[in-house]
C-alpha cells in the first residue's frame, strides 16, 4: 500500500470508520403518487387532482411511468406546444384589414421578429398611420374599438371580426356612438391609448389576439381604458380574456364589454377604480370571486387503446 493510502486508512481508523463512505441516512417515507389525471380523457381519476382538473385545461396529476411521464401527456404536450409557436409565428397580412373594410394602421414595429423583441415599439403608431388615424377616423366618440393582432394574428383574423361586430352592434344598443372601424398591425395592448386620445374618445377598447397557451392558438382579450391617452398603466384598465369558442363566445363577451363601457362612462374611471358591484348580476361570472365553470379539454392526440 502507498504511504498515501495507508495515511487515509489510519484518518478513517481514528474518525471511527474504516468504510469510504458512512452509513446511508434512512429514506423518508414519500406517498405514492397520484392516479393519472386528464382533463376530458378515460384516466382514473381520484382525490383533489379531479376536482381541480374540472375547472381548468391545464395538465394536472397526470402521474409517471418509471421516471418519465406517460405517452400520451408527452404527444398531447407537443402538439399543443406546436398550436401555440404556430400562433406566435403568424403575421397578419398587409392588405388584410383593408379587404374587411377596416381602417389599416400599423405600430412602429418593422417585422413579426422586431415585434417580439420590442414591445415598446408595438405600444406607439409610425407616422404615416398616426396621420390616417387624424385625417380619416372619427373623432370625439364614446367607445373606440380597435381590432389587433398582438400575440396571435390567427386569433384576429378567426374570430376577431365577429367580436368587432358583435361589440359594436352591443354598444349602439346601448346609445353610444362608435368609432371608425380600425385594425392594427403589430400592435400591443397600450397602442389603444394613443388612438384613443388621438380620436379623442371616451373610452378604448383593443380586441387583440392574447398570448398563446397549451392547445389554445385561438382566442382572443379585450382591454378597455376610459379616458385613454399616453401614459396610462394597466391599473388602469379592465380586460376580459379567453374569448373563443371553448372560452367565452365572442357574442357572450361583447355584451360584458359593452356593458363595462358605459359603466365607465357613468363612473367616469376604468381599472381598479371601477366599481363592479353593481355589475354582477349581468356580468356573471366575469365579475364572481369564485371559480370558473368546468371547460372541456380538446385532445389533439389519441393514441390506440
Amino acid at each position: 500500500m502507498s504511504t498515501t493510502r495507508e495515511l487515509v486508512a489510519r484518518l478513517r481508523r481514528q474518525l471511527g470508520a474504516d468504510a469510504p463512505l458512512g452509513k446511508p441516512p434512512a429514506l423518508e417515507l414519500v406517498d405514492a403518487p397520484p392516479a393519472r389525471v386528464f382533463p376530458g380523457g378515460r384516466e382514473r381519476r381520484s382525490g383533489s387532482s379531479a376536482e381541480a382538473a374540472r375547472h381548468t385545461t391545464a395538465l394536472l396529476g397526470i402521474g409517471h411511468v418509471g421516471t418519465r411521464y406517460a405517452t400520451d401527456v408527452v404527444l398531447q404536450f407537443q402538439a399543443e406546444l406546436a398550436v401555440a409557436r404556430s400562433a406566435v409565428a403568424a403575421t397578419l397580412p398587409e392588405g388584410w384589414p383593408a379587404e374587411h373594410g377596416l381602417l389599416a394602421l400599423k405600430s412602429r414595429v418593422t417585422g413579426q421578429r422586431e415585434f417580439l423583441l420590442r414591445p415598446d415599439l408595438g405600444r406607439r403608431l409610425d407616422e404615416a398611420s398616426l396621420q390616417l388615424l387624424q385625417s380619416q377616423a372619427r373623432h370625439d366618440v364614446d367607445v373606440q374599438p380597435i381590432l389587433a393582432d398582438g400575440l396571435s394574428a390567427v386569433a384576429c383574423m378567426g374570430s376577431g371580426l365577429t367580436l368587432l361586430e358583435e361589440f359594436t352592434r352591443a354598444l349602439e344598443a346601448r346609445g353610444l356612438t362608435v368609432g371608425t372601424p380600425l385594425c392594427a398591425r403589430f400592435a400591443r395592448v397600450w397602442l389603444e391609448d394613443e388612438i384613443g386620445q388621438t380620436v379623442r374618445a371616451r373610452v378604448a377598447a383593443i380586441l387583440l389576439g392574447e398570448r398563446p397557451g397549451l392547445g389554445t392558438g385561438d382566442g382572443l382579450s379585450a382591454y378597455l381604458v376610459h379616458d385613454p391617452r399616453v401614459g396610462r398603466t394597466d391599473g388602469d384598465r379592465n380586460m376580459l380574456s379567453n374569448i373563443h369558442a371553448r372560452g367565452t363566445p365572442p357574442a357572450e363577451a361583447a355584451a360584458q364589454l359593452a356593458l363595462l363601457a358605459a359603466a365607465m362612462i357613468g363612473q367616469g374611471t376604468s381599472g381598479v377604480g371601477l366599481d363592479l358591484a353593481p355589475l354582477r348580476a349581468e356580468l356573471g361570472d366575469a365579475a364572481a370571486r369564485r371559480p370558473r365553470a368546468p371547460q372541456p379539454r380538446v385532445r389533439l392526440v389519441e393514441l390506440p387503446r
